[in-house]
């Protein structure tokens, strides 16, 4: 599949109307940026593979890594994971909606490029407006950072913009994130969960509450 080039637009969050407006391009299998509460994102709609595929040809990201899904609410995990670890829930309790990555065991009707192997990556972010949109989306965004492979991140529209320009329908404008850095990611598709990035929540808070050391 090759690029396919658009006229990317800015919409502004505030704006009546914006993100609803955002919502409908991605279902409609275009690329949308998005602030999250951690950088801004990319998404796509998790169940159509071709806008999949249009988003890892957008970051040249290599296919062997898979793509996150951020979803707006708890309720919205049934759409992605096919059960939910026990090891799990008291880290969704305490740590969503914000940034904490979790990987569990995913449902086997997603599309074959979302991940790689048996597990997806899944999180609630703590920003409004992108809860919003990926409510508005259905309840689940494909989501992978706003950036080219090995580029900085996006922290702000503009930034997003100057990466993803003529790759994404819409850069929705949310202001500035919150974090500024990637969140961490906890694989809990094994036992002992594994440590897989260290983002905003540091490692040595991650046992206190699922009870191990």
């Amino acid at each position: 599949m090759t690029k396919e080039f658009v006229d990317t637009r800015i919409l502004d969050a505030r704006q009546p109307g914006a993100i609803e407006e955002a919502a409908r391009q991605l279902k409609r299998g275009q690329l949308v940026a998005f602030p999250t509460d951690t950088l801004y994102g990319v998404g796509a709609d998790p169940f159509n593979g071709e806008a999949i595929d249009r988003l890892y040809q957008a970051k040249e990201r290599p296919l062997e890594k898979g793509i996150p899904v951020l979803l707006a609410d708890v309720a919205d995990l049934e759409k992605m994971v096919k059960a939910v670890p026990a090891v799990a829930r008291p880290l969704m309790a305490r740590f969503w909606p914000g940034p904490l990555t979790l990987i569990m065991p995913r449902r086997a009707d997603l599309p074959a490029a979302l991940s790689p192997n048996e597990g997806i990556a899944v999180r609630i972010p703590d920003n409004a407006v992108a809860r919003r949109f990926i409510r508005a989306a259905g309840g689940a965004v494909a989501t992978s950072s706003a950036n080219r492979a090995g580029e900085a991140p996006a922290c702000d529209a503009h930034e997003a913009l100057v990466a993803l320009r003529g790759l994404v329908a819409v850069v929705l404008d949310g202001g500035l994130v919150h974090y500024g850095q990637a969140s961490t990611i906890l694989d809990c598709t094994c036992h002992p969960p594994q440590l897989l990035r260290e983002g905003p929540i540091a490692a040595k808070n991650l046992p206190l509450v699922i009870g191990t050391s």
